[in-house]
């Protein structure tokens, strides 16, 4: 599932295996806003479509999140209402699919993104999400000249305003065939090509543990080139507890150990009829 889909298909949670709330997590826990403070934590808006932004920033407040993820600019003022932060802003990417990686997109691109740059200063945020594109039949050496290109543009102002571009890693075996930055070694080679503080790699846990596992070692060798966190339970992208191939509290105890100071936000589609109870509890295991 990806987010494109995510309206159609999140009916589906519906008949999923339900999951009952695990003894390790207990109700107190669920309800208290009692985190260690040790992770930012943040929640990804597209996975909840029932609630309102409104109602999406309440329960924040509530858990004790500090932001919520993917919000533009027609969204920062509820956030700031309820004294939440943008804590990966987009609007500026034309699609999932249409990256740097092509150059007949950057005209375009970097139009959006010079646009966007200012507004995420003005507000008061940091970070802002790009994505690489699709292949079509492009080589990845290619496709890292062509993005060194084209956010070499961009980076001037990034680096004057404060504002940290993110590419984020998808997965190309499940969820987005073709999709260039599928893995961190390529990530990794575009960070250090364009050797800047204000760009880094949004490292989903979810799609680099579908496309090449090690995510814990991943995390402790490369941690540097990582500006951001995203989470969802393999296999299906659903709650991130028992019945998945993850143990997310080790994962969080290796991201803390390197000294991040960023946002780990939960980006998996919840499954029971409550989905407050399956993002409480994700907050309360990752909460380390």
């Amino acid at each position: 599932m990806n987010r494109r889909d995510a309206v159609k298909t999140v009916a589906m949670g519906a008949s999923a295996a339900f999951v009952p709330l695990a003894t390790t997590v207990n109700q107190e826990t669920l309800t208290a806003n009692n985190l260690k403070g040790n992770i930012n934590h943040s929640v990804c808006s597209w996975c909840y479509p029932d609630l309102s932004l409104e109602e999406l920033c309440r329960l924040a407040k509530d858990i004790g999140l500090v932001g919520i993820d993917l919000i533009g600019p027609e969204g920062w003022p509820t956030l700031k209402k309820h004294g939440l932060i943008s804590t990966m802003c987009n609007g500026a990417e034309l699609s999932l699919t249409e990256g740097f990686n092509h150059k007949k997109y950057h005209a375009q691109l970097i139009k959006n993104y010079t646009k966007q740059i200012e507004l995420v200063a003005k507000a008061g945020y940091t970070n802002l999400i790009c994505f690489s594109g699709n292949r079509n039949g492009m080589d990845d050496e290619t496709g890292l000249q062509n993005c060194v290109e084209g956010l070499q543009k961009l980076l001037p102002l990034a680096e004057e305003k404060g504002v940290v571009l993110q590419m984020e890693l998808f997965n190309s075996k499940v969820d987005h065939p073709d999709y260039m930055c599928d893995n961190t070694q390529w990530g990794i080679e575009l960070c250090k090509r364009l050797n800047s503080p204000n760009f880094k790699l949004l490292y989903d846990i979810y799609h680099m543990q579908i496309e090449e596992g090690d995510i814990i070692r991943t995390i402790k060798e490369n941690h540097q080139y990582f500006g951001h966190y995203h989470t969802a339970g393999v296999p299906g992208r659903h709650e991130i507890e028992e019945n998945q191939e993850l143990f997310y509290p080790a994962i969080m105890k290796a991201i803390v150990a390197t000294g991040y100071k960023g946002y780990v936000a939960q980006e998996f589609i919840p499954t029971r009829k409550d989905p407050t109870l399956s993002l409480r509890k994700a907050v309360a295991l990752c909460d380390v």
